[in-house]
């Protein structure tokens, strides 16, 4: 079910018009769907019940502070990757016993506070990662060792994260060494192994390969008598953006389930497939430009709200608020940024609009705010939670003060 759609030519947010928001809150504007992120977060919460997993969403998918609350509440966990998301989760009193704290560089300033808010446990990647740890550490700490398993998911190169030659994690050929290592560790207790594949996989087969490479590694672990208690199968469940058709949750779950059942307690950490369909991004139309070859839709968000399209020639669907006539035309859909690699759509077939009409890009509830810039020194915009038939600001846009 898509909770933006339209009704008598008008698009919605759940029980919303847009053309309300649009009333209030000037554009480019960010709006979520409240039943959207819980739909799909019990959706991935019912089809793992049996191994009752711990369900970190990964908050630099989407940081927004009450996208975070309403997740707390339905009983989420959080993977993090620093220190500012660390603060905004203690702004929310998230239980640290549900978060996991990833990613290569963690300084020491984040360690520091992690272990003083009591954090479930660190997802750690290397060992002088290990070491920093082990010496801030005035107690027993909880680690997992994030595994890179070599496994090449089909997704785009940028957000393949388990391939050997990536950054992430420790080799398995490493892993006889390191884990000797750690026995010098006195505040250090390894309880976990983490592997995390990349971001918008569509299928369980690569999920399937890297746990099976990391279960026939548990003999390393034993050798040295380290008991494993969590095992990390990171997220990257891929979300829909044009026609793909991505794994459903239970699709994985049945082939994850009987692996490790009774085996360990499972963690995961999806952010996409959580929150992607559950925003859009709105906008407003400031020009058609028509030049020898080609027609330029010209809108007044950029790749400073939403970077996807250039950076990882992404596709976004693009529709308008406001349906006046079955008549289309082919254009790029184009920002105001000074940069040509400025675009949300190429050659793309919308309905036909003109100056002042508003489009809505959808799927921009992953990875739109959050690497949203300030870039020709515009303000980012205003983001927006729909809740059945109300709506709040969540966030407002900045203002040229905010600059400063």
């Amino acid at each position: 079910m898509d909770y933006f759609n339209y009704r008598n030519n008008e698009l919605f947010a759940e029980d919303v018009a847009l053309t309300e928001i649009l009333k209030k809150v000037k554009t480019p504007f960010y709006v979520y769907s409240k039943k959207t992120l819980l739909r799909h977060f019990n959706q991935i919460k019912e089809a793992f019940k049996e191994l009752n997993p711990l369900i970190c969403f990964a908050v630099k998918s989407n940081s927004n502070i009450d996208i975070l609350k309403i997740l707390k509440e339905e009983g989420a966990g959080f993977d993090i990757v620093s220190g500012g998301e660390l603060y905004l989760l203690k702004k929310i009193k998230a239980l640290p016993d549900k978060i996991v704290f990833a990613g290569v560089g963690k300084s020491e300033e984040e360690i520091k506070d992690a272990i003083k808010y009591g954090i479930l446990l660190f997802n750690c990647e290397s060992l002088p990662e290990i070491e920093l740890i082990n010496k801030i550490a005035k107690r027993k700490v909880n680690i997992a060792l994030r595994i890179n398993p070599d496994v090449v998911p089909k997704t785009h190169k940028y957000i393949t994260t388990g391939k050997k030659d990536t950054k992430f994690g420790i080799s398995i050929y490493e892993l006889n060494n390191i884990l000797k290592e750690i026995k010098k560790f006195e505040n250090i207790n390894l309880i976990g192994i983490h592997f995390h594949l990349g971001s918008q996989i569509l299928e369980p087969f690569p999920y399937i390969v890297a746990l099976k490479k990391i279960l026939n590694s548990l003999k390393i672990f034993e050798y040295y008598n380290y008991r494993i208690e969590y095992l990390n199968i990171g997220g990257g469940f891929g979300a829909i953006y044009k026609n793909e058709e991505p794994m459903l949750p239970y699709q994985l779950a049945n082939k994850i389930v009987p692996l490790i059942k009774n085996r360990f307690k499972l963690i995961m950490e999806p952010g996409r497939y959580i929150v992607a369909n559950a925003g859009i991004l709105v906008t407003k139309v400031l020009f058609v430009k028509k030049s020898l070859n080609k027609t330029f839709v010209i809108v007044d968000a950029g790749m400073n709200t939403l970077i996807r399209p250039t950076l990882y020639n992404a596709y976004h669907h693009i529709i308008p608020v406001i349906k006046k006539s079955n008549e289309k035309f082919k254009v790029d859909v184009v920002g105001p940024i000074c940069e040509t690699g400025d675009y949300f759509a190429k050659d793309r077939v919308i309905p036909k609009v003109e100056s002042g009409d508003f489009l809505v890009i959808k799927t921009a509830g992953a990875y739109g705010r959050v690497m949203a810039s300030n870039y020709n020194a515009r303000p980012l915009p205003a983001e927006i939670l729909v809740d059945n038939d109300k709506f709040f600001i969540s966030r407002k846009a900045q203002s040229y003060k905010d600059l400063l």
